[in-house]
């Protein structure tokens, strides 16, 4: 998992869903774009998209890479040089798709995984987040529902996946210029939806939220929770953890 702030600081996690404990992997300077990474099936690999600014240097200023989770010390590096594209998929544990593959340089690459360059994902949309990012919902178990268009600069995409008991979730995906304070130009907002009625709870503070088994789970104002749905809607809401507290140290990855 991600954790940002400020705005120009990262931070990557370990989260073990067993235990609900949390193991911290490295601290960055500049912007890993988190609608492009992907972890693999085992948990073992991380693929990112990133960018630091320094246009001059050897990553040319944003790159791709693929570690070794939760760490972001490359084992597979592609500098690239602006912010289209970038980032990609896993298609299984030994298999990636990297987006746009052929603007990138390829540096190195020790992780014995194969880049795929026929694999093509269903759904992506246009040369930013959305080109990984909607694909990985439909891989994920999300559907899309509709689309929302207020002008070339304001859209929106609604994901529904069901989460028992008789609701879903819904994803508000937003591609959007004069986006609400606090907000980057893509930004997700979500309600939980009865489905054989016209009941509808909307969760203004969720800014991520995704099914974890038989539970939910949700960020709000830089804290993960986790809850139940029954059939009376979400209960036994919990605090797994608070990352407000955390600040920026440098830390080696172990390889």
């Amino acid at each position: 998992m991600i954790r940002r702030g400020p705005s120009r600081q990262v931070c990557t996690l370990l989260w073990d869903r067993r235990t609900d404990s949390f193991t911290i992997g490295q601290w960055f300077k500049g912007r890993i774009y988190e609608r492009r990474c992907d972890l693999s099936p085992d948990g073992k690999h991380f693929i990112y998209f990133a960018m630091d600014g320094k246009w001059s240097g050897l990553s040319k200023g944003s790159w791709s890479a693929i570690s070794r989770a939760p760490y972001l010390k490359a084992l597979a590096f592609f500098p690239k040089g602006d912010c289209w594209q970038g980032g990609g998929l896993f298609i299984d544990n030994a298999r990636y798709w990297l987006n746009g593959a052929d603007c990138h340089q390829k540096d190195r690459d020790s992780t014995g995984l194969r880049h795929d360059q026929v694999y093509r994902p269903a759904g992506g949309r246009g040369g930013e987040c959305l080109g990984v990012y909607y694909p990985r919902l439909l891989r994920d178990g999300w559907r899309l529902n509709d689309h929302l268009s207020a002008g070339s600069t304001d859209q929106c995409d609604i994901f529904e996946k069901p989460i028992g008991n008789g609701w879903l979730l819904r994803k508000y995906a937003h591609a959007q210029i004069g986006s609400p304070p606090g907000k980057g130009c893509y930004w997700d907002e979500h309600e939980l939806v009865r489905t054989q009625s016209e009941l509808c709870l909307k969760q203004p503070s969720w800014e991520w939220a995704d099914l974890d088994g038989a539970r939910l789970v949700w960020a709000s104002s830089g804290q993960l929770w986790a809850g139940t749905v029954t059939d009376l809607g979400l209960v036994e809401s919990r605090l797994l953890h608070d990352f407000n507290g955390m600040v920026f140290e440098r830390r080696a990855a172990p390889y």
